[in-house]
């Protein structure tokens, strides 16, 4: 982070998130002819995780998994579903609360054995 590049000053920041959320500080400098704020918004993700899950049913009988998706963070979370592969469907959104834990229903109905 450069405070001013005319003067090259750099101002290093450690900042260690336990969660994934939208973290917000401002920055107060003071010398003896400058004051200055700072505003910082950080917005951390987690890693991309990968997850797999084996459905087990008779043809042309539809399953749901309700998979839970926990918001530990300070905001609401709207997030969007990108589904892949034939045969399965669920909400294109779901909302989850602060602190709360909301079940994404994940429905797959084959159409064939296989």
């Amino acid at each position: 982070l450069f405070l001013d590049r005319s003067d090259g000053v750099e101002l290093p920041i450690k900042f260690m998130p336990q969660y994934a959320g939208c973290y917000h500080c401002q920055i107060l400098l003071k010398s003896s002819c400058d004051v200055r704020v700072y505003e910082i918004e950080c917005v951390v993700n987690t890693d991309d995780t990968e997850a797999e899950l084996e459905f087990l049913t008779p043809a042309y009988q539809t399953v749901i998994q309700n998979i839970p998706i926990h918001n530990m963070s300070i905001q609401d979370w709207k997030l969007e579903a990108v589904l892949e592969g034939q045969g399965f469907d669920g909400p294109p959104l779901i909302n989850v609360g602060v602190g709360e834990t909301a079940l994404y229903p994940l429905m797959f109905k084959p159409i064939a054995e296989s």
